[in-house]
């Protein structure tokens, strides 16, 4: 039976985080969640089985002044290599949909990239466009009840595409398929599964702008470039009818750069447009992707004695997350004299982190967490 998604639609407090109401709508419930200090103690629940990632956050800080010149920098040195991509994507997404568009985020590292192209697909392809973010999680999957609230505001599944920064071993890909796979099963619709990526690692994106491991700036901060949202939670708080959770950091407000990071790039892929013309797509091997990332995925299990390949980060924008709210065990970088993994090596000064040079990496960087189950 197929279900009537444009009836009996639940009222929602729009919830914008930092952004402007047009901007996007943070399907997600705004929760109070203590961090859990102690990051070894962390891994070790996790890693035991004792506790999901989603039920946990790590503790959120302001960046250092030394931290935030490094992002200055790495701002600086990508920005029109980010308008570029993000300008390629909106005119791959204009192409691929007929009629009104709706973009929908996966929190909190496709938020920027969405609010971007939710702009962009406006202003400079004269598209209709609504722009949602919603939480997936590893293992437990998309947030159906935020979907069929998207369904219930009258959007069609159609119209749909899921948006993210970039693709790291493809567990998030491959979740988002399987999960919408099945979500269009119950509900008899058809939502495009695939996923709309920057930058493609893997290989297991449905569409990307490029297959590069380069710097993309927004992946080295964390709530101050994400609308002062927290990365999502699923836990306890969380009732069957409710939108997964997250924290929103308002006592950080003074610091956010959200508004004008993502304006600024809107603005640097407009000058773009205007001087380049409609950007032509680039060849992008996926199958190649995906035998590196498989290869490599092999060979770091061996060469570190891993048995988790959940352990395994590759690329910058991983390899940063595991840095500022895991528990390292070692940074490998290709080349530590690029300014891509300046911040990454400053983290890594910080933490106690020993690093290794691998000139034979595929990426620019790979973190490995350390792992708290062994012996």
């Amino acid at each position: 039976m197929t279900m009537n998604f444009n009836a009996n639609a639940k009222a929602l407090a729009h919830f914008s985080g930092s952004y402007r109401a047009d901007d996007v709508c943070f399907l997600l419930k705004q929760i109070a969640l203590a961090p859990i200090l102690d990051l070894d103690e962390k891994e070790r629940l996790i890693q035991s089985g004792q506790r999901h990632y989603s039920e946990m956050l790590s503790p959120e800080a302001l960046p250092s002044s030394a931290y935030l010149q490094l992002f200055s920098s790495a701002h600086a040195a990508n920005r029109q290599q980010m308008a570029r991509d993000c300008l390629r994507l909106a005119a791959l997404i204009a192409e691929r949909r007929t009629g009104p568009i709706t973009l929908v985020s996966l929190a909190r590292a496709g938020t920027p990239v969405g609010v971007i192209l939710g702009h962009l697909l406006r202003r400079v392809f004269k598209r209709a466009c609504s722009h949602y973010s919603v939480s997936i999680i590893r293992d437990r999957g998309i947030d159906a009840v935020a979907l069929r609230h998207i369904l219930q505001q009258g959007h069609a599944a159609e119209s749909i595409v899921f948006i993210d920064g970039w693709t790291g071993k493809g567990v998030i890909s491959r979740e988002l398929r399987a999960a919408v796979t099945d979500f269009n099963a119950t509900h008899q619709v058809a939502i495009d599964p695939g996923l709309y990526v920057l930058a493609d690692l893997a290989g297991t994106a449905a569409c990307a702008a490029s297959c590069e491991d380069y710097l993309i700036p927004s992946s080295i901060l964390n709530a101050t470039v994400s609308g002062l949202v927290s990365r999502s939670v699923l836990n306890e708080a969380i009732g069957p009818d409710d939108f997964h959770g997250c924290v929103y950091y308002e006592q950080f407000a003074a610091h956010d750069q959200s508004r004008a990071f993502a304006d600024g790039l809107v603005e640097d892929a407009i000058v773009l447009a205007e001087q380049e013309g409609k950007p032509q797509p680039i060849a992008i091997d996926a199958q190649a992707a995906q035998a590196t990332s498989k290869m490599y995925m092999e060979q770091a299990k061996l060469r570190y004695d891993i048995a988790d390949i959940n352990l395994i980060k590759p690329g910058i924008g991983e390899a940063t997350r595991v840095l500022l709210r895991r528990a390292p065990q070692r940074l490998i970088v290709r080349d530590a004299d690029l300014p891509d993994v300046a911040h990454l090596l400053l983290l890594a000064l910080e933490k106690s982190i020993p690093v290794t040079i691998a000139p034979d990496l595929p990426y620019q960087a790979v973190a490995l967490i350390r792992s708290a189950v062994d012996g």
